[in-house]
């Protein structure tokens, strides 16, 4: 359509011109040419301004429908969705984000596929249960623990990015990744965002972790210690061999070379305690596409330097299309804030984390309004999990509120962990101040875009999200999710199941995490909740709640309360059969071997292992 109105502006404009130049030659007498012939072409011009201008504005609204869309998501970090204003909130102010939904439609009952980073991105990026992908773990390492592991999201895994480079679009990554970087060789990037359907990445490849700033307590140090006692063994063991082989005259190896290595060994592992800080090094980095450039991060300008990296991709790309995936490293802990917004929510450190956050977002909205934009992009905001109840620092609170409902980040199928913020825009195209309580998950996102892009969903996989545009737009009433499955790494949780013809939305918990201490609605004293062993109980029956009744989950139902109980609960488990016929296996890509740190695959800007470098310089400037 855009290209039709451009061709229908020159036609006018030839006409029009060669309607004056007539008329001028015939009153100069350099032209002749009968009145009424001019007259007929000077109609005949009036007509054609005239069905432009009615073509130009009865199709200026409709443009927007038929021309692809520019793409603009936000998905935040650990954020619960209590902790924004149309939400609920009223003592965190969260204004630009308040204004997405006040010109826009809020869900709230939008979904994650996992409670947890990697998985729940891995789902987001494909429009596919984590477990399909390999990227649900069935141990106790369900995330990507190192940039020098080998696993991540695989290669023949199709992400919305890939589809829309295809359809023409400029495809862009600002923020974290956590898809894992690389496989056999520290370049070879074979996870790496760039491998997976985007032009352009500036970020973290990892997330922010505590270990990325020096005084908070380290974060990784629980999770290394049988990988660290691992390694120790094995080298001190093949030092103990070569020496004694030495010794005998089995095996002839130089002294000095045997001394060198030994002293190479006791370095190496040193520094692991040591005020180096290597595991700060090693994961807390920033890349521009391939290359490393801070190592490690400078936290004070990491902010000014993701939203200075999304303002410059839009300008670039402001002719369009474009998709740019803004993935916040904000709130995720340390929650590293900068100057000007610490101490001003009324929520300690984590609030001041979100309000920096709300800011980005609302300076990327005013970029949009500046260059004209906004009626042409269609925008996204969420986060990728609910908030983290276990994180604290002493008495302080680091993390998020998740409302009326239960559990938090890592908890499997608890509301709390996996209800998230969901609120879309795209004026004139998308109805204003609308609120949606359907089912709808993150993995709908995929089909959507792709659906927007005019590209086609791959018949080769299964694809479990679903373009969401028919409820967005009130073209139809219900969710096209039926069931919905709730994993925990590769263990199912729980299931939702939306009863159409009822409204009702039933979820049957057939595992549920321990609390610590009983009752606390949390594991405090742990980094996260386990998905299995004896800190989970296994329900038979499981516990059912109607979440169109009690989405806070305080009442679990049985069948002496509910006479619908074994009905639904039937119904689920034929639903649980039918969805575990759909799985195949797969590698799994979180698995001991894949998420160990292996030096041969560590990103390095300088010399291994101690590696620095800051390409930024000093020149960034506050936005």
């Amino acid at each position: 359509m855009r290209a039709f109105r451009v061709k229908l502006w020159l036609y006018n404009q030839m006409i029009g011109f060669t309607v004056f130049t007539t008329a001028s030659g015939q009153l100069v007498g350099q032209i002749s040419i009968i009145w009424k012939t001019i007259t007929c072409l000077a109609g005949r011009h009036f007509l054609m301004a005239l069905i432009s201008c009615l073509l130009w504005s009865t199709f200026g609204f409709s443009t927007a429908v038929d021309s692809k869309p520019n793409i603009l998501l936000f998905l935040a970090d650990d954020l619960g969705i209590g902790d924004v204003g149309c939400y609920g909130n009223n003592t965190i102010r969260t204004p630009n984000i308040d204004r997405l939904a006040r010109e826009g439609v809020k869900l709230t009952q939008h979904i994650a596929a996992a409670s947890l980073c990697t998985p729940s991105r891995a789902a987001f990026l494909t429009g596919r249960y984590p477990i399909r992908s390999g990227m649900a773990s069935n141990n106790r390492y369900r995330a990507l623990q190192w940039n020098a592991g080998s696993g991540g999201l695989p290669a023949n895994e199709t992400t919305f990015a890939r589809l829309l480079q295809q359809q023409g679009y400029s495809t862009g990554l600002i923020g974290k990744w956590h898809q894992g970087v690389n496989c056999e060789s520290f370049n070879d990037h074979c996870h790496h965002p760039l491998n997976h359907g985007f032009d352009y990445f500036y970020g973290m490849p990892f997330t922010l972790i505590n270990n990325c700033q020096e005084n908070k307590p380290p974060e990784m140090d629980v999770a290394l210690q049988d990988k660290l006692w691992l390694y120790s063994q094995i080298i001190a063991l093949a030092l103990l061999t070569l020496a004694a082989g030495r010794l005998t005259g089995l095996v002839y190896i130089r002294w000095k070379i045997l001394a060198c290595f030994t002293l190479v060994g006791c370095l190496f592992f040193i520094s692991w305690y040591s005020s180096y800080g290597f595991v700060q090094r090693w994961n807390c980095i920033l890349m521009r596409n391939h290359d490393i450039t801070e190592q490690p991060m400078r936290l004070e300008r990491t902010a000014s330097l993701m939203l200075k990296e999304a303002v410059s991709f839009i300008k670039r790309n402001r002719h369009g299309p474009f998709l740019l995936f803004v993935s916040f490293l904000h709130v995720h802990t340390p929650l590293f804030t900068t100057a000007k917004f610490l101490g001003k929510s009324h929520h300690g450190l984590y609030g001041d984390n979100v309000e920096e956050m709300d800011w980005m977002v609302g300076k990327i909205l005013d970029l949009l309004d500046k260059e004209g934009l906004k009626n042409h992009t269609f925008t996204y905001f969420a986060s990728d999990h609910g908030g983290h109840l276990e994180a604290q620092d002493g008495s302080a609170q680091m993390g998020g509120w998740n409302g009326i409902y239960k559990g938090g980040k890592g908890m499997g199928g608890w509301e709390g962990g996996i209800r998230v913020p969901g609120i879309f825009r795209w004026p004139g195209v998308l109805p204003a101040g609308i609120v949606i309580n359907e089912p709808t998950s993150l993995m709908d996102i995929f089909p959507t875009v792709v659906h927007l892009a005019g590209g086609r969903l791959p018949q080769d996989r299964v694809i479990d999200g679903r373009n969401l545009m028919p409820l967005l737009q009130g073209r139809t009433q219900k969710s096209e999710h039926k069931f919905l499955f709730h994993y925990c790494g590769s263990y199912l949780h729980a299931v939702r199941w939306h009863q159409k013809d009822s409204g009702a939305v039933w979820k049957a918990h057939y595992v549920t995490p321990v609390f610590h201490p009983a009752g606390a609605g949390a594991c405090y004293g742990k980094r996260i909740c386990p998905c299995f062993g004896e800190g989970v109980t296994h329900h038979d029956p499981p516990l059912l709640y109607d979440l169109s009744r009690d989405p806070s989950e305080s009442q679990p139902l049985s069948a002496d309360t509910e006479p619908l109980f074994d009905t639904v609960i039937e119904q689920i488990g034929r639903a649980i059969e039918e969805h575990r016929r759909t799985l195949t296996a797969v590698p799994q890509q979180l698995s001991r071997y894949n998420i160990i740190w292996k030096p041969w695959l560590q990103p390095c800007c300088g010399m291994f292992p101690f590696c620095w470098c800051d390409k930024e310089g000093e020149s960034t400037q506050s936005l």
